[in-house]
């Protein structure tokens, strides 16, 4: 296992963190990430439960927090802090108003939990930080969101698209995957025996 072993309240603190962001978590993750025994993760986690955290265990799948059970928010260490608004301003650059509109949102309500101190940094750093191209590209779709649910909960979509013909035209698809860029997903046709198959490549 890579890296130093992390002292215990620090690696209870980093669990307690994990439980809350993912919706189940292993021992073996854990362990591996933490750079500690299973057994030490067991323990861990006994800790936590005993200290009142409502951890509950899927048989063969993991540990996950009861639903609706939440924690007062973590504290940001600076460069976290200065990390949101490089990702604040990453995101203006991408050809997508929804995704945009929602990563802005999104960051605005973990920037309102930041610390005072911390909350002029961040003000400071968005005014001094630049990347490279325009500051803000020009947004170019409106449907990256819908996307994103449409792959997650494994639903077809209708679209309307230019081929590469230049014809207008409209078709059915079941949503695989989106890439690294953001702008290009695959899909596969869904027919109207509900019979998937083929493999297409799109770009917004």
């Amino acid at each position: 296992m890579e890296g130093e072993e992390k002292p215990r309240l620090s690696r209870l603190t980093a669990i307690i963190t994990l439980l809350q962001s993912k919706r189940i978590v292993t021992a073996n993750y854990l362990a591996e990430r933490h750079n500690v025994s299973i057994r030490t993760i067991y323990r861990d986690i006994r800790t936590l439960e005993q200290s009142g955290i409502p951890i509950l265990t899927e048989e063969g799948k993991g540990y996950k927090i009861m639903e609706g059970y939440h924690l007062p928010p973590v504290l940001f260490t600076e460069y976290e802090a200065n990390a949101l608004i490089s990702v604040e301003q990453l995101v203006h650059k991408n050809k997508d108003q929804s995704l945009t509109d929602n990563a802005s949102s999104a960051l605005e309500k973990i920037k309102a939990i930041l610390r005072y101190s911390q909350k002029a940094n961040t003000d400071l750093l968005t005014d001094c930080i630049y990347f490279n191209g325009p500051q803000k590209e020009e947004k170019t779709s409106d449907n990256l969101m819908q996307i994103q649910s449409a792959i997650i909960h494994f639903q077809v979509v209708d679209i309307n698209y230019m081929s590469s013909e230049g014809k207008q035209t409209s078709r059915s698809i079941s949503l695989l995957r989106s890439t690294a860029s953001i702008e290009t997903f695959y899909s596969s046709p869904f027919a109207d025996s509900g019979m998937i198959s083929g493999l297409s490549v799109w770009t917004l």
